[in-house]
């Protein structure tokens, strides 16, 4: 249902560009979020995207990652990641939900639908 590419491996300052498309029907006032988590911490929001282009970041990520629909595609949703830290590595996962509670976007229990993730490593 939600499908995440564009991980990889990258030296800190750089960059990468993630890729999640879903699959599946359109749906009304649908949010979009960016999750990470490594081992034995639990799931972190990163960004999130609603169906009205009200967006979200986590602290953490402000001024350095930016969440964008695709213009041609709704359904395609980016999270570009620049200046990166060897605290950004984790697994990043893609959520989706119609029932987000619009005041924490950025809970991990707001979502219903999961990508796999894709892994991103930062190195010093």
């Amino acid at each position: 249902y939600l499908a995440e590419s564009g991980g990889g491996s990258v030296q800190s300052g750089g960059s990468l560009r993630l890729s999640c498309v879903r699959s599946g029907g359109v749906y009304r006032n649908y949010c979009m979020g960016w999750f990470r988590q490594t081992p034995g911490k639990e799931r972190e929001g990163v960004a999130s995207i609603d169906s009205d282009g009200s967006i979200r970041y986590a602290d953490s990520v402000k001024g350095r990652f930016t969440i964008s629909r695709d213009n041609a595609d709704e359904k395609i949703v980016y999270l570009q990641m620049n200046s990166l830290e060897p605290e950004d590595t984790a697994m990043y996962l893609c959520a989706g939900s119609s029932v987000v509670d619009r005041n924490r976007p950025l809970s991990q229990y707001q979502y219903n639908y999961w990508g796999k993730g894709t892994q991103v490593t930062v190195s010093s």
